[in-house]
């Protein structure tokens, strides 16, 4: 046996009983109980053993990283996760009903396989509670509450949670609590009024913008993006993309993050046209309207939309007509090598080759100023 192979049946051994317990099954749902005990007891040498001999191609085209951060970032928000039962199961495919050893919470993840049996597609789906029994309902207020302080304490105490919460209803706060750090290097805590990247919940303000739009009778939802980008991504996908098709991410059109935007620096992309650059060579993956595919090139686009029907940049719109009236006064997209008072920094685990976990700032991996499809900053 070579050192390679001794490497996949320590890797495979170090899993656990569940392993053994898995022979039995149909091929999909044989792979979904390796992968959870990986999940829960597997070492990155064992994970990266494990990949090598059991998943397909085109997943071994991902960086290694990137599974072993899965495995151990499942583990590390849940603390282990118990087998409960098979959602949903074909040969080729199986949902499996886990649960989180931290908070007894129930999610779901769906193992798919090829016709060797080897994995395809490792991703979480909404999880179906046990026997199809509806959770019990949480009867006042205050149960609410405490249920909700409980549930964050436990989270923040693992060290897997760090910010700020507010519960309201009926325009009356209920509860707000305050964890963690909003920067690590100096041990600055955060406060109540901290400004938190929101990712791609800026998309709700540009959709918001839109429909504002539409109600004034600047545009219409079947409007053709031609109407204003005559040439994007080319002049015959323009006329077939409508406004709905990017609200409702079914345009075809793909996602600006691309290689260019990783090799080049973030400094160069402040305005929506310097975005709307990197999209330059996008083009449609199917007819639009027959399909749905997440886009963050199809709201970028609707930004440049806002611009050309308001004559206005985009920014200073949506301040003026969004966050100006709601009165958020804490909320935009902040240019982040500018001074941001009360600006929390993010973090992510990096899990190194023994296991072990260390803080890193994703300040250097995210877009120096937030725009149309996300990277903003607010307050609870």
């Amino acid at each position: 046996m070579n050192a390679h192979l001794i490497a996949v049946s320590v890797a495979l051994a170090s899993v656990g009983p569940t392993m053994l317990m898995a022979q039995s099954q149909a091929p999909a749902t044989r792979r979904a109980q390796e992968i959870v005990a990986l999940i829960n007891s597997g070492t990155p040498v064992g994970i990266r053993a494990y990949v090598d001999s059991a998943f397909a191609d085109q997943m071994k085209r991902m960086p290694m990283k990137a599974h072993i951060d899965f495995m151990l970032g499942q583990r590390e928000q849940s603390k282990g996760v118990d087998w409960v039962e098979v959602q949903d199961a074909t040969p080729n495919r199986t949902t499996a009903l886990l649960k989180r050893k931290l908070t007894g919470e129930y999610l779901a993840i769906m193992v798919m396989v090829d016709d060797k049996a080897q994995i395809s597609g490792i991703g979480q789906q909404a999880p179906r509670p046990k026997g199809g029994v509806a959770e019990p309902k949480i009867a006042t207020d205050a149960a609410m509450v405490s249920e909700l302080e409980k549930y964050v304490n436990t989270l923040a105490q693992a060290d897997v949670f760090s910010g700020t919460v507010l519960l309201a209803k009926d325009g009356k706060v209920l509860y707000s609590g305050v964890w963690g750090q909003a920067n690590k290097d100096f041990g600055v805590p955060n406060k109540l009024d901290t400004k938190f990247n929101l990712g791609s919940m800026n998309k709700m303000f540009t959709s918001t913008t839109i429909a504002q739009l539409v109600e004034q009778g600047k545009l219409s939802y079947e409007d053709p993006l031609s109407k204003f980008l005559p040439n994007f991504p080319n002049p015959e996908a323009a006329k077939r993309i409508k406004i709905k098709h990017l609200l409702s991410h079914t345009s075809g059109l793909g996602s600006y993050f691309n290689e260019e935007f990783e090799k080049s620096s973030r400094a160069r992309f402040r305005t929506v046209d310097e975005m709307m650059t990197l999209a330059k060579g996008d083009s449609l993956a199917f007819e639009p309207g027959t399909r749905w595919s997440y886009s963050n090139t199809g709201m970028l686009v609707l930004g440049k939309v806002i611009e050309v029907v308001t004559g206005q940049d985009y920014f200073q719109y949506v301040r003026d007509h969004i966050y100006k009236p709601a009165g958020m006064i804490n909320s935009d997209a902040y240019e982040l090598d500018h001074v941001n008072p009360n600006l929390a920094v993010g973090y992510e685990r990096d899990f190194q080759a023994d296991g072990s976990k260390q803080f890193r700032n994703n300040v250097f991996m995210h877009v120096i100023r937030g725009g149309p499809a996300g990277g903003g900053y607010s307050t609870v």
